[in-house]
């Protein structure tokens, strides 16, 4: 499993993860979309807001490997802001390719790409 250095463990001042320490030792969790309701709480919201930032600034719109990125949060952007890269796809591998979907997470996550966006801060 690769860890991408620099990428930011957790969202600044929350709870909320973006990576993990270590393998799984029955394999990696599989990604599934899980659905975004309009009555998300806040803070749910900056979180899932501040990820896709993390992803843009590591990866930009370049293929990436899952590694050690939290399985629980890319599945809330799972199917539709973070797609696969290939085709086949494994849904339950560290090593999978996956990719931002440009369009989409800038019609979702607009703020995301605004240069000092700060998820982090209070809303």
């Amino acid at each position: 499993m690769i860890k991408h250095r620099g990428f930011p463990g957790r969202l600044p001042g929350t709870d909320f993860q973006f990576t993990i320490r270590r393998p799984n030792k029955g394999g990696a969790t599989k990604l599934i979309a899980r659905e975004r309701f309009a009555d998300r709480r806040p803070a749910d919201r900056r979180a899932d807001a501040g990820f896709m930032v993390a992803l843009w600034e590591q990866f930009g719109d370049e293929p990436f490997e899952r590694g050690n990125l939290d399985a629980g949060r890319i599945s809330w952007l799972w199917g539709r802001e973070v797609v696969p890269a290939t085709d086949p796809f494994d849904a339950e591998s560290y090593e999978a390719l996956l990719r931002i979907d440009v369009a989409r997470a800038k019609a979702s996550f607009p703020e995301a790409f605004d240069e000092g966006f700060n998820p982090g801060g209070s809303a």
